[in-house]
């Protein structure tokens, strides 16, 4: 019970000697991931600051589109039935 008392904790979170974070293990563990799954879909290695993003954010609209606001008030009154249910049956129940 003594020497449980002392270790508090993955030894790996306390220890003064243990050299790396384990989110650099994560890093490493995904990346050697990452590259296995290359070397199997046959994909090149990406050059190192040579990756080209493109993207392109376009205005979609707001609200509802043409027969959504049916559906969204139908998922509303179920909704609220449930719950008016729920109350009613948690009153009517003894204990």
């Amino acid at each position: 019970m003594v020497a449980h008392a002392r270790l508090q904790g993955h030894f790996s979170t306390k220890s003064r000697h243990y050299s790396t974070t384990l989110g650099a293990l994560r890093r490493t563990r995904a990346d050697y991931r990452a590259e296995q799954a290359r070397m199997i879909l046959g994909l090149p290695d990406p050059a190192e600051g040579k990756t080209l993003t493109v993207s392109e954010w376009h205005y979609g609209g707001s609200g509802h589109r043409h027969g959504e606001p049916f559906w969204a008030e139908l998922a509303r009154q179920r909704i609220t039935t449930a719950r008016r249910m729920t109350r009613e049956q948690e009153q009517s129940d003894p204990g």
